[in-house]
């Protein structure tokens, strides 16, 4: 296959196909850790706020680089950027492997999320710089999309089959045969491209951008899960202040990283709110649903993430009938629905018990999936076109870092809301006996109770199984009407943003060739 003038051959789909095995990594990043917390707790001890740490560290680092990279890429170029990424996050990937404290693996985890914030913005600017073909550029960014949803998918499910196998650290040894792959081939396949036209580089703005998520993140995490604490306290409205502060630069700079007009485009705002809010409510779920196969109905990492894969069964369904009807029902219609149905998913979560049957939670979770999935599949092409073609890079950048973000989020605020009701149930509750040290490390998580009891006698150790199962899934209802509310509400914003919005959206606008 050749190329024609404005198509590409064999040479770019080769290149997408390079392109699409770092996205998959960097997406699996993000929950192949969920079966792996069990082992963290029994070896390195982390304290509740430390788990939560490690499992989203790396997330909210990504989503608050991934702007101030995809602006730094189009400086130095992007292809140069995806290389450079890709070296530290082998490196990082290193580090993490080797950790031997909650607090190593915490940074590692950042550096990795700092590595994987050039390597995400520079993989979608590529793409489009490779495919100038309407038709074309929309099949390469649904295969992109696609790695997306299967990263998700196969991100605890590699981790199952690791642990099953070999050391916790392991699952992070995944990226390294891929970085490599990339290191090689990206030289030969991949083109060049840096922005003929630039202004300064906005450095204060991409300071403002990270210190405003990491300090409010911080605050909320840590009164949530432990209580009042004064630094905490202060750290959240810190935050929003830091935050008011990236905004005014972004409204008062020469050349800012974000282009704030973008959100006066309602189809726009629209699917980012919506990206924002599923990835909220399917990640942060994802993370009691692997805990709870594991932990309250003992399965191993390898059975538990075999069965984590049930629920894909209804996202593939409801990705192949939200295509079917994209062109004859209008997105706002879709939308809204899809949000309902997520609701439902919620709904079901509210009814699981610790002796509940596996069927149950399975449902749950497939049809939570379905639903905000469903949403997902329409928002690519509605960012796409409905930004003008001189912006659609930043207009990309910005939707990833809603979906990275809403995942950080719903990682974070939901796992909080389970831990703080998991140790507000604990709290004088323990079976007589269970004191001292063995009564904090089973006070902080599920995983540290687990491991507390497979070392006392028998009934005491049966006791205090009974005792946590039953506070863990007290929060996971807790939790569950927390995201019943949000995607409820989600649906009827995603419904008054997209109402205006025909069946069949414009196809994507080329952009030009780089210089």
């Amino acid at each position: 296959m050749t190329a024609t003038p404005g198509r590409a051959g064999r040479r770019e789909w080769i290149g997408l196909a390079v392109l699409l095995l770092p996205t998959l990594v960097l997406t699996m990043d993000m929950g192949v850790l969920f079966f792996a917390v069990p082992y963290i707790s029994t070896t390195l001890a982390p304290s509740g706020t430390q788990q939560l740490w490690i499992m989203d560290m790396y997330s909210f680092l990504l989503a608050g680089l991934l702007i101030t990279m995809g602006a730094l890429g189009d400086r130095i170029g992007r292809r140069l950027l995806l290389m450079i990424g890709a070296t530290g996050f082998a490196g990082a990937s290193l580090l993490a492997a080797s950790a031997d404290s909650a607090g190593q693996l915490i940074a590692a985890r950042a550096l990795l999320g700092v590595a994987g914030a050039t390597v995400m913005p520079s993989t979608l600017a590529l793409i489009r710089n490779m495919f100038h073909d309407p038709k074309q550029r929309q099949v390469a960014l649904g295969a992109w999309g696609g790695i997306l949803t299967a990263g998700a998918t196969l991100g605890p499910v590699a981790g199952g089959l690791l642990l099953d196998h070999f050391w916790w650290g392991s699952v992070f040894l995944l990226a390294l045969p891929v970085m490599a792959l990339v290191l090689l081939a990206a030289p030969v396949l991949l083109p060049e491209y840096r922005s003929p036209q630039h202004g300064s580089f906005d450095l204060l703005g991409a300071v403002l951008s990270l210190a405003a998520v990491l300090p409010l993140i911080y605050g909320v995490k840590t009164l949530a899960v432990d209580g009042w604490d004064l630094l905490a306290a202060l750290a959240v409205p810190a935050g929003l202040l830091l935050g008011g502060a990236f905004v005014w630069r972004q409204r008062t700079a020469a050349h800012p990283l974000l282009d704030l007009g973008l959100f006066r485009i309602r189809a726009f705002s629209g699917a980012i709110s919506v990206n924002t809010v599923a990835m909220f409510a399917m990640m942060g779920f994802t993370l009691f649903t692997s805990q709870y196969l594991q932990l309250v109905k003992g399965m191993s990492p390898l059975t538990a993430s075999l069965w984590s894969l049930v629920p894909s069964v209804g996202v593939g369904a409801a990705v192949g009938i939200t295509s079917a009807l994209a062109g004859k029902v209008r997105p706002a219609v879709m939308m809204a629905s899809g949000f309902l149905i997520g609701a439902g998913g919620f709904a079901l979560m509210t009814q699981v018990g610790a002796d509940s049957p596996l069927a149950l939670i399975l449902t749950a979770a497939g049809v939570l999936a379905a639903g905000t999935v469903g949403t997902m599949t329409l928002t690519a092409e509605l960012v796409v076109s409905s930004a003008p073609a001189e912006r659609a890079g930043v207009a990309s950048a910005t939707s990833e870092t809603a979906v990275e973000l809403g995942s950080s989020l719903g990682i974070a605020l939901l796992g909080a809301a389970g831990a703080a009701v998991y140790r507000s149930q604990l709290d004088g509750a323990l079976p007589a006996g269970v004191e001292g040290e063995a009564a904090r490390a089973a006070q902080d998580t599920l995983g540290g109770a687990v491991t507390v009891a497979a070392q006392l006698p028998g009934q005491l150790g049966a006791d205090l199984l009974a005792t946590t199962r039953t506070a863990f899934t007290d929060g996971l209802h807790v939790a569950a009407v927390v995201g019943l509310v949000l995607v409820l509400g989600a649906s009827l914003l995603a419904y008054r943003l997209m109402r205006h919005l025909p069946a069949a959206a414009p196809a994507p606008t080329p952009e030009p060739a780089a210089a």
